[in-house]
């Protein structure tokens, strides 16, 4: 029999369907999120401010070690600040293309037509940095452990990146490396480093993604 630890509980009623409708809810999951794609084009149509929040919210809903919340998202919709970004960036990804990346690395990839310019940063509406935090602070700015920080930070990324498609906006999970030009930009504390960088927003109208395909299952999933 289970026993609470010492500690404040409260009963908890997670939703129960029935076997069907379990089946149903998983396979149509399956499918929205197989349509799912990165995406370079987008549209400067606005998207509401409370929309972006309720994203944000959706992926500060993930679990984490001893539930620190290790994470800071910061949404920039700002002109100015989303031109100081893409000009940091693209100088880094300048970098990545002429210096840093192996001549396999810039062959893999070659279907996805990237180069150092990085438009979407200042076409999209939203941009989103996600930042880790690698110790908390208390209110007397002492250190606060925290605890599986980029495993925490993963599982956020991805719940934020499906609440993103949830909503019918799209994204990419642009990652230029380093990234500390996010941190000078935003002015974040010396706790926090940038994880992730995502635009949001709506698809061009005229779109276009690779021709890829992904695994198929058996390379992806073994049973015991």
């Amino acid at each position: 029999m289970y026993t609470p630890p010492d500690y404040p509980q409260r009963p908890y009623f997670p939703r129960r369907y029935s076997e069907s409708e379990v089946l149903h809810r998983s396979t149509y999951f399956r499918s929205d999120m197989e349509h799912r794609r990165s995406v370079r084009q987008f549209s400067d149509k606005p998207v509401p401010l409370q929309v972006i929040e309720n994203i944000m919210m959706t992926a500060a809903a993930a679990p984490s070690g001893a539930n620190k919340q290790p994470w800071t998202f910061c949404a920039i919709s700002d002109p100015n600040i989303k031109k100081e970004i893409r000009i940091a960036a693209e100088k880094e990804e300048t970098e990545f293309y002429t210096h840093r990346a192996t001549e396999d690395w810039l062959k893999d990839l070659e279907p996805f037509g990237t180069n150092p310019e990085k438009p979407f940063l200042e076409v999209a509406p939203w941009l989103i940095v996600m930042f880790r935090q690698v110790h908390g602070l208390a209110k007397d700015g002492s250190k606060i452990g925290h605890y599986y920080v980029n495993e925490s930070n993963g599982i956020a990324a991805g719940i934020l990146i499906s609440a993103i498609h949830h909503a019918g906006l799209v994204t990419l999970t642009h990652t230029p490396s380093p990234m500390n030009f996010l941190q000078k930009i935003l002015n974040r504390p010396n706790h926090e480093r940038p994880y992730l960088l995502l635009p949001v927003g709506y698809a061009a109208s005229d779109v276009m993604v690779p021709d890829i395909s992904r695994k198929p299952v058996n390379d992806v999933i073994s049973y015991y």
